[in-house]
């Protein structure tokens, strides 16, 4: 179990690291950021692969306690959301490729302004689930509310651009990135509440 524990905050830290870089790539053009991204997905990928079979081979071939099943069950939900925020961030690495060609956004520090608070809300999960702290994983809903209501606005900024010259596919690209944002947030918040279900056994 110990381990195991250790691997999920090893692949917490390759997520956070994931995240970062896709950051760089989209806010400050860095496609060299852009470019590490695949090979620490494979890496992300591997985590979660191995985690989820140690998990079951657990299960399966040992008798954990109450507490350890439920934190086996509450693993192979969280390295899930974990793997996918993985994913998010090489998307939005990709966006950041196709849209260098473009002058930046007027929109874009708000954007990144959303990304540094979807990264914070990763950050708080990872803690509260070293430190298997039940208010600090419950207390990302609440970071929740900040990046929904930026999605919502942002949105309406760039759905309802007037006067759009040339190409419309830089707008496109960036209504998908504040969406993966979005999504990124909601991983986080669901790490926040599994944390509190390990240490409480109740779904919030």
């Amino acid at each position: 179990m110990r381990r195991l524990e250790r691997d999920v905050l090893r692949m917490g830290a390759l997520v956070e690291q994931s995240f970062r870089l896709s950051h760089q790539a989209l806010f400050s053009r860095n496609l060299t950021a852009a470019e590490a991204l695949p090979q620490l997905d494979k890496k992300i990928d591997r985590f979660y692969r191995q985690i989820e079979s140690d998990c079951t081979a657990i299960m399966t071939t040992q008798e954990p306690t109450p507490q350890d099943l439920r934190c086996l069950s509450a693993f192979m939900q969280l390295v899930r959301d974990l793997e996918r925020i993985g994913d998010y961030a090489e998307d939005i690495a990709e966006i950041a490729i196709k849209i260098f060609p473009y002058p930046p956004h007027p929109s874009l520090p708000e954007i990144a302004v959303m990304s540094h608070h979807a990264q914070a809300m990763l950050a708080t999960s990872l803690v509260a689930l070293a430190d298997l702290d039940e208010a600090g994983g419950r207390s990302i809903k609440r970071l929740d509310d900040t990046v929904d209501n930026a999605y919502e606005r942002l949105y309406q900024t760039l759905a309802f651009q007037k006067d759009v010259q040339g190409v419309v596919e830089p707008i496109v690209l960036l209504a998908l990135a504040i969406r993966y944002l979005e999504r990124m947030a909601d991983h986080a918040t669901n790490i926040g509440q599994r944390v509190a279900y390990i240490v409480t056994g109740q779904h919030y």
